[in-house]
Order: structure tokens, then sequence, then C-alpha cells
């Protein structure tokens, strides 16, 4: 799994006109899902989300996490994260699971962050055209992946 993470001081999801899923300060996620990814790559990833300390204390110093500032989150599946490139000009998404297998780690990583978080995530909805905004807090964009734990 891979994850690209990005300090928000306002984040939004729409789809088809209609806004799905809005924060203030907090993380807007994207999530690529592997074939070969499994559920301890979601707890994996869950802890190291929950825990980084990316948010400004007040020294302004990145000493803060998510639970600190009491942020929100919005997670957005994206299966793009894991284009190949290395041949041609189009990308190549064979690494990205299919919907069968990407649905169920998709909703499972869902639980998984409410749960280490303590509260609800706002999301997407898998698979949708969505438009995503937002406004990138620093700018700071964290980029993760679980294949990389040690």
């Amino acid at each position: 799994m891979k994850v690209v993470i990005q300090r928000v001081s306002e984040a939004s999801v729409t789809i088809d006109s209609k806004k799905v899923a809005d924060i203030g300060i907090g993380f807007l996620i994207l999530l690529g899902i592997e074939d070969t990814d499994g559920q301890d790559d979601i707890d994996w990833l869950c802890r190291k989300i929950v825990g980084l300390r990316i948010f400004s204390d007040t020294e302004g110093l990145m000493n803060l996490s998510i639970q600190d500032v009491e942020g929100d989150v919005i997670l957005v599946s994206q299966f793009t994260l894991h284009a190949s490139t290395k041949k041609g000009n189009r990308p190549s998404y064979i690494k990205a699971a299919k919907p069968e297998v990407a649905i169920p780690l998709y909703n499972d990583f869902i639980v998984g962050l409410q749960k280490s978080l303590g509260k609800n995530v706002q999301t997407g909805e898998f698979g949708a055209d969505m438009k995503v905004s937002l406004v990138n807090d620093g700018p700071v964009t964290i980029i993760i992946d679980s294949k990389n734990k040690t």
C-alpha cells in the first residue's frame, strides 16, 4: 500500500456536483492498493499515520500529531499511485489491485484508521470520478509505502 498524506488547512471531495467530504485542519490521504497488500499493511500504515508528528507546536516545530491538533481526515482511493512509467509515455497500472481485491482492503483501511484515530474518517467513493480540493498547509506532503517498512 502506498499513501500520500497532505497536511491541509482545508480539503473536500465532490462527486457529481455534490460535496461528499469536507474538513478543516487535518490530512487528505490518497491510498493506492496492490494485489499483494493485506491486513498487516493496513495496521502498520494506520499506526504510522496517526503517529506522524507533522503539525506545528507553539514554537513552529513539527512536533504534534493529528490527534494532538484534533484534526480530521479525508481518505481517497487512488489506484494511479501504482503507475509504472518505465516504458513509453502511457502509464501502466498493472500493480494496482483490481476492485474485487481493492474494495474490501479500502473498507478495512477506513475501519482501521477510524479505530486508530478514535474518530470518523470522511471518504470519497471508490471508483468514482471525484473532484478533490485542498489547501496544502506548509506545504507538507509525506509519501509512505508499506513495502518499505524496514
